[in-house]
């Protein structure tokens, strides 16, 4: 019985050992020194800053998170091709370092004009997206409502997902879905483990059922359908749930399909699954910063594939305008994307990941940080937020000879 109890003990550290050398080589140059530091729990939110700096760049490759789906990169990228420097009125390193910046790339008129990286993270790695993932979702609605597989955006949601008959989604639209006015109950404060985006994360369903339809039925009306905004990611996985049902194929297989490949993106990225094996479609897509810009540039150009927009006429223009409102002057919420009334647009992440459109200036800004002040750094964004008006201002002054 000892001699077993010993082969058993010796089997169990062997697994160990084997599990820690395929995660070691697995990661990026980067990454390697700073596993000391990578987190061993799934609970992100309250990883400390040195286990973010390890995580956000790896996460794909965390043993407590590691269920994942590769989309493949296209055979033909879309080319980046070098710009002139674009001449910002700011000290460009030291706004990175008030970021916490991983990669800071800005792209005008189809070239790159600036490519800049921070945290020991470079052009060769893959950055977290958390809900810059979002607007990823929303594009591949629109595939799906093209392709027919939705039928109409009035469709109610539990029309595609029978799992929620007899609950609050009864009376949801896809619509409503996609612009976070469902009227649901849901609490998205990442600083409060009593939210519902902490306490999702540890919710244990029944055998056999999907933990997010079993946490989302549970949840009470708070308002009439349509009558006011609410930001809940449970919601975008929830869209990515519908798609999928939809459909009839994994959201990075549609990815891929749609986006990824057709718009030419020269590396591959991968997509977090939940413990059910979905893809967690309001968060967590690894990529490569210059395909976050290529993915802007697609968006930019009108999601076109050979001439022809996978997404219905019409239906860009409006998931990048105004379509809630969200009590900010100037700014709403479309369809996952965040709006101004100047007519530029963002997909937004937490801890400082974006991507920034503005079809006036054909300009396309991607950002990847760290956050020091947490999910939601007020200075940061703020910071972010000029930074942004910046640039506008330079391709203005540059376009006027200035």
């Amino acid at each position: 019985m000892k001699k077993m109890l010993k082969r058993i003990g010796l089997g169990l550290l062997l697994l160990i050992i084997g599990a820690t050398a395929a995660v070691w080589f697995s990661l990026d140059k980067e990454a390697r020194g700073l596993i000391a530091t990578m987190p061993t729990n799934r609970d992100l939110l309250f990883w400390n800053q040195e286990q973010r700096d390890a995580a956000f760049r790896a996460l794909d490759r965390l043993p407590v998170l590691a269920k994942w789906r590769t989309v493949a990169p296209s055979a033909h990228p879309m080319p980046l091709p070098p710009g002139p420097p674009l001449k910002l009125p700011l000290d460009v390193d030291a706004y990175m370092a008030g970021q916490r910046s991983a990669a800071l790339l800005i792209v005008q008129g189809g070239k790159l004009r600036l490519e800049r990286y921070g945290l020991g993270f470079d052009a060769d790695g893959r950055w977290t997206s958390f809900s810059v993932a979002k607007s990823l979702t929303s594009t591949l609605v629109g595939a799906a409502l093209r392709d027919g597989a939705i039928k109409s955006m009035d469709d109610k949601v539990s029309d595609y997902v029978p799992a929620l008959k007899g609950s609050a989604y009864d009376d949801v639209s896809v619509q409503q879905l996609l612009t976070m006015t469902s009227g649901v109950r849901w609490i998205e404060e990442y600083n409060n483990p009593d939210s519902d985006v902490a306490r999702f994360n540890n919710h244990r369903p029944r055998p056999g059922e999907d933990a997010l339809l079993s946490y989302l039925r549970q949840l009470p009306r708070a308002a009439p359908a349509g009558t006011r905004w609410n930001y809940s990611t449970g919601e975008t996985n929830l869209i990515g749930i519908l798609v999928s049902q939809a459909t009839g194929k994994p959201l990075a297989t549609l990815l891929q399909e749609k986006i990824w490949q057709p718009a030419g993106m020269a590396r591959p990225a991968t997509w977090i699954l939940s413990k059910t094996d979905h893809e967690i479609s309001g968060c967590c897509v690894q990529a490569a910063p210059r395909d976050f810009a290529r993915f802007g540039q697609f968006i930019l150009e009108g999601a076109r594939v050979n001439g022809q927009s996978i997404v219905p006429d019409g239906w860009l223009q409006a998931a990048t305008h105004k379509q809630a409102d969200i009590n900010r002057p100037g700014q709403g919420y479309g369809y996952q994307w965040w709006t101004s009334d100047d007519g530029s647009f963002a997909a937004r992440g937490i801890f400082g990941q974006g991507i920034f459109i503005d079809p006036a200036r054909a300009l396309v800004i991607v950002s990847n940080a760290n956050w020091a002040g947490g999910a939601r750094d007020t200075t940061a964004m703020a910071a972010r937020d000029a930074f942004y008006r910046a640039v506008q201002q330079a391709v203005d002054d540059e376009a006027a000879g200035r």
